[in-house]
């Protein structure tokens, strides 16, 4: 025989174990929470943008050819500029304490499709240590690019500031809260429903009768100890006044 299981057995489900789910939602927002907040380190983020262009000794319009020769170069470009050649010049000037490879880990190049601009961001626990990093990769870069490649085309369009109210880029503990407030409503619930499948146990009148498929036809009421010793000293009560009257 096939079960269904109706929205009104699944809402009583939810009800019955309503505070399992929301002690499981609680515990898992309070812990999200205090290691948001207490335990992960803010990493703040510093960006400067270059720019690919050819250099002109005279002033002529722009080509096409040209506007694509950079395009192409912005892909090499993108690959040198996290390069050790780069790399250990800015640890070397800027007297950092870790390696090319720790380094390189803190830095995003990228840049829009079609467009000659380059992207250059840094990652870091200081927000002054993310711009200095910045600002010093994109001086290197442009100059070692002309002995690199032998071109002169690259210019800084902005460095990269510190505000005085710069916000780190992660954590951000609101939205990881929110997201273990689902997560833990989710494994509420789901806890909730597999307690319910496994538990076999019969409890009222209701569980005989959806095991048994039959309908009930009485019920036995249950007393407890403190209803029995108190019918008890009702009846003593009772016998001892009959005893009286019949004297």
């Amino acid at each position: 025989m096939e079960e269904t299981i109706s929205l009104k057995e699944l809402l009583q489900t939810l009800r019955k174990r309503l505070s399992l789910i929301l002690s499981i939602t609680f515990v898992a927002v309070l812990v999200s929470g205090v290691i948001s907040y207490f335990f992960l380190t803010p990493v703040y983020q510093a960006s400067t943008q270059l720019l690919v262009n050819q250099s002109k000794n005279e002033q002529t319009a722009y080509q096409y050819n040209e506007v694509q020769t950079n395009l192409q170069l912005i892909n090499t470009y993108n690959v040198i500029i996290k390069s050790p050649a780069i790399l250990e010049l800015v640890i070397k000037d800027l007297n950092l304490d870790m390696t090319t490879a720790q380094l390189n880990e803190k830095i995003t190049v990228q840049n829009e499709k079609d467009s000659q601009v380059v992207n250059l961001s840094i990652q870091d626990t200081s927000a002054a240590m993310a711009a200095d990093i910045a600002n010093k990769t994109a001086e290197v870069f442009q100059k070692e690019i002309v002995k690199i490649m032998n071109v002169d085309n690259v210019s800084v369009l902005a460095k990269a500031e510190v505000s005085d109210h710069s916000s780190p880029i992660k954590p951000q503990p609101l939205l990881n809260i929110a997201i273990a407030l689902v997560v833990g409503l989710m494994a509420g619930v789901g806890l909730a429903f597999l307690l319910e499948y496994f538990d076999t146990t019969i409890k009222d009148e209701q569980d005989i009768e959806k095991l048994l498929d039959l309908p009930v036809l009485g019920v036995i009421a249950r007393m407890d100890e403190a209803q029995i010793n108190k019918k008890s000293r009702a009846k003593q009560k009772a016998r001892v006044r009959g005893e009286i009257v019949g004297s």
